[in-house]
Order: C-alpha cells, then sequence, then structure tokens
C-alpha cells in the first residue's frame, strides 16, 4: 500500500474585483453640490415629460447644461434621470430649479384612449372576415 502524497498547498487566487452596485461608489458630497440644500420639490414623477425652453446660459451647472440638451425634444424624468446616471430624487431637485428659472417645462405625458373606437373594431373585424 502507497502512502498518501502530500500536495503542496497553492495561495488562494485573488478574486477578481466586482464591479460596485448602483449607488455604491458614487460621491454624496458631489451629490450634495448638484442639488444644494433640500428644498421645495415640483410634484414630478417618473413619466412627467420635460421639454426646454431656452438655450443653456453660461451659468448653468454641466447637469443642466445636458438636461437643455438632450431635452430639445420631450423626454421623461425617468429617461433623464437614467442617461445622467443619477438617482431620481436629485434630478427631481435639478429639475425643480430649472422650472423656476423658467429653463424647461414639466406637461404630463398623453394619455392614450383604453378603449379602441367600436368603428375601428368593426371595420377590422369585418375586413377579416372577408378574407
Amino acid at each position: 500500500m502507497t502512502p498518501p502524497q502530500r500536495r503542496r498547498r497553492e495561495p488562494d487566487p485573488e478574486p477578481t474585483p466586482q464591479p460596485p452596485k448602483e449607488g455604491e461608489g458614487k460621491n454624496p458630497e458631489r451629490l450634495y453640490i448638484i442639488t444644494g440644500p433640500d428644498g421645495e420639490r415640483a410634484p414630478l414623477d417618473l413619466v412627467t415629460l420635460i421639454v426646454a425652453r431656452a438655450e443653456p446660459p453660461s451659468s448653468a451647472t454641466p447637469e443642466q447644461s445636458a438636461v437643455l440638451r438632450m431635452c430639445r425634444a420631450p423626454l421623461a424624468v425617468a429617461e433623464v434621470s437614467a442617461y445622467l446616471s443619477l438617482p431620481f430624487s436629485v434630478v427631481t431637485v435639478l429639475l425643480t430649479e430649472m422650472l423656476a428659472a423658467e429653463l424647461v417645462q414639466a406637461r404630463a405625458p398623453i394619455v392614450r384612449q383604453h378603449l379602441p373606437d367600436r368603428s375601428l373594431l368593426e371595420a377590422v373585424m369585418n375586413g377579416l372576415q372577408r378574407l
């Protein structure tokens, strides 16, 4: 019978660094600089559409300039938040300031009718029956 042979231990491989999760690794001081002291917020929700009303002034922050460039066509607040990689709460404070300065306009999303027109459905049904 052969005695068991000893194996040399190898050091554990270094774990690969994981990418930071959402919200981790961000500088909270930078978010405070963007938003300033907490004040009143406009009643914005995720689907509120934002439209730029003016060109970025020379005194605008980089985030405000980015919002004004993005929102030449209507864009939802959720999309603005995603494109800027900023939390929704920070974007609402930023947009509140811009609304007060009349740089952007907020409007409700376009709501589609819940039920289509009955005559349209009947015309489609008749057309399908003729096939």
